[in-house]
């Protein structure tokens, strides 16, 4: 795991923006603290923050060089079945001078170009220059585990593993309104859109092709998740259970995979299913694999511990907590706000970044479970989304209870208010169309909310939209064109794993990890497990009475029962109290303060005071949210914009 970064000049200015380059690379240098280096060519510029992971010799250093000196790669993860390929390689007359992934990989593109990551399982964002076409390819992997993003101006093009490494070289900043107003209902920015005007990021299964003597761009799709009705398995017995032996084969070759390393191999075990699963297949594999979690003492009905230490019992996994209070989770706050370095409100971001902090203490490597909701089944939206397709008793329950819960509180911060606050959600969006109903589930507030808290020029100007709003429905649609009108449960699957797992869950992981030079693997996300995961039928993972059904059956011999009696939950951080506190003043006087925004003119003065006004009330409703995502956009405003 490290940071790349590089740059293709265009002009006598663009050459002289090399020079920042070792500052670009101490922005990257918590991504990969072991080593960091450049190599410069006549108008190309790689550089590589090293975390060493195989080969930790100095042989395997990045930009890394061929024996003949044409080919050039800077590389970012992991190749999986590096082995395999060196001797395959090695087969065809390549001689091999470490034991590195990374040569293999180099030496795989010089045999196939581009179709080289057809052969990959792993995860990546690669940049190689061929010194002989002048052409320089770049690559993110299938599902989007690792990022690159790139800028472009009139001297130069930019490609970096974070934005921050873009920052160094003096880049013009500029804010994306559609991206602004995605980010307020999302709250986070899905690729390929940035939070700033000249910035993309590559979408997962991309590659560029860089002519650097002509700077002409092309980008490239390589892969797409396979997925047809028509090729899903039948609902029969047989089929069920022979699917449930598929899905543990494959699960065992992914953990398998993910445990090659040079370096001792953890993972985190919060005590949910998926994480589970991972820790019991990779402790079946690796006697000594450690598992760690973080407890939450001041918030009981939010702490998992005890179903973390059943797992590690059950299995005599040597298994560590960190008990984390609300004072550690406020005191890690600035931390993260001023980690990003583009908008991501998800507030899970925080307890993530503290547990990378304590594990990679301890391990430079752990596995994590990410993935299988998205492709199970185990969000409510997903069991929200079953009943308004089957329309049962919930669904009937929820509409008689909608006009009593319009008038009874709402907000998140406790069982009974979030509990009216779901069921109206539910209700409004059952009566929805299917891709209207997804993005709404996948909100936190809708377009015409958002539309208000924006200075609403800049998307709706004399009763007509703008080029903003036309911007956005375009990408909206990009997300939601797989779902159908008489469809099933796995279009929304689908969907989620191109917009709300790559660009929120996955982000988070890669940020907080990173901040903390800890690399996350994660077993689930194997594209042959994703593929087969498609081919599954959404009876096999959902019904009335449970969620991730083809998981869960899979594991409950090995799973202990006080698992499966537990609901789905995810950790709230504490927000409403704080900015009803500690934070109150901050946000009158700092972030939210009525003459900055009034001054700033992006936000509506009049909406923000309303905002204020409900957060700090008796009845927060759903304000919090919007708040923080306020507050993550003003922290970065102030950083990038206005400094």
């Amino acid at each position: 795991m490290c940071g790349i970064v590089g740059v293709i000049a265009k002009t006598e200015k663009g050459l002289n923006s090399f020079s920042n380059m070792p500052q670009a690379l101490k922005m990257l240098s918590l991504r990969g603290p072991d080593f960091q280096a450049t190599k410069t060519f006549k108008n190309v510029c790689f550089g590589h923050a090293r975390l060493s992971i195989i080969d930790t010799s100095e042989q395997a250093n990045q930009p890394f060089i061929d024996v003949t000196e044409r080919y050039t790669l800077t590389f970012n993860g992991e190749i999986y079945n590096y082995k395999a390929l060196k001797i395959k390689l090695e087969q065809m007359g390549f001689i091999f001078k470490t034991q590195s992934d990374t040569e293999v990989l180099l030496n795989l593109f010089i045999a196939y170009r581009e179709k080289c990551v057809e052969f990959i399982n792993g995860f990546f964002a690669f940049a190689i220059f061929d010194n002989k076409t002048k052409e320089v390819y770049i690559f993110r992997d299938r599902i989007g585990i690792k990022p690159l993003v790139f800028y472009d101006d009139e001297d130069k093009f930019i490609f970096a593993s974070e934005t921050k490494a873009i920052s160094a070289f003096s880049v013009k900043k500029e804010i994306n309104h559609t991206a602004l107003f995605t980010y307020l209902q999302l709250q986070y920015i899905p690729a390929p859109k940035s939070i700033c005007s000249n910035f993309s990021k590559l979408t997962p299964g991309e590659y560029l092709k860089i002519e650097t003597e002509e700077i002409k761009v092309s980008k490239h799709k390589y892969y797409q998740i396979p997925y047809s009705p028509t090729t899903v398995k039948k609902v029969t017995p047989a089929n069920y259970n022979d699917a449930k032996k598929q899905l543990k084969t494959l699960l065992q070759k992914s953990v398998e995979r993910r445990l090659v390393a040079d370096v001792e191999v953890g993972g985190f075990l919060s005590g949910g299913i998926d994480s589970s699963v991972i820790a019991i297949e990779a402790k079946k594999q690796n006697a000594n694999f450690k598992t760690f979690s973080i407890g939450f003492p001041d918030e009981p009905f939010f702490d998992e511990t005890k179903f973390a230490k059943a797992v590690a019992q059950k299995h005599n996994i040597e298994h560590e907590v960190f008990e984390i209070s609300n004072q550690d989770l406020f005191e890690n706050l600035h931390n993260v706000l001023d980690y990003l370095d583009e908008p991501f409100g998800d507030s899970s971001a925080l307890p993530v970044y503290i547990l990378s902090k304590f594990t990679s203490k301890q391990i430079k490597v752990a596995l994590s479970g990410d993935g299988a909701d998205e492709m199970f089944g185990g969000y409510n939206k997903h069991y929200a989304e079953y009943n308004a397709l089957n329309r049962g008793f919930k669904g009937l329950l929820a509409k008689a209870f909608s006009p009593i819960g319009k008038l009874l509180p709402q907000g998140r911060n406790n069982k009974l208010l979030n509990l009216n606050r779901k069921l109206l959600r539910f209700n409004k969006g059952q009566k929805m169309p299917r891709k209207s109903r997804y993005w709404l589930w996948a909100s936190i507030c809708n377009e015409e909310e958002a539309n208000y808290y924006l200075n609403e020029r800049l998307i709706i100007k004399e009763q007509r939209l703008t080029d903003n709003a036309f911007e956005f429905k375009k990408l909206k649609d990009q997300f939601t064109k797989h779902i159908t009108k008489q469809g099933t449960l796995n279009e929304v699957l689908y969907a989620d794993m191109h917009m709300v797992l790559p660009n929120d869950m996955l982000t988070k992981v890669d940020l907080m990890s990173m901040a903390n030079s800890l690399e996350v693997r994660t077993p689930f996300l194997d594209h042959e497990l994703v593929e087969f995961a498609f081919t599954l039928p959404s009876a096999f993972k959902i019904n009335s009475t449970i969620r991730k059904k083809i998981l869960q059956e899979t594991y409950k011999e090995e799973l202990p029962e006080i698992l499966f009696k537990r609901p789905k939950q995810g950790f709230e951080v504490p927000l409403l109290k704080w900015f009803q506190t500690e934070l109150k003043s901050k946000i009158e006087n700092f972030w939210l303060e009525k003459s900055f925004v009034a001054e700033q003119g992006i936000f509506n003065p009049e909406a923000i005071s309303e905002l204020k006004k409900t957060v700090f009330s008796s009845n927060p409703k759903d304000s919090v949210a919007t708040t923080w995502d306020l507050i993550v956009f003003q922290n970065w405003y102030k950083k990038n914009i206005v400094s």
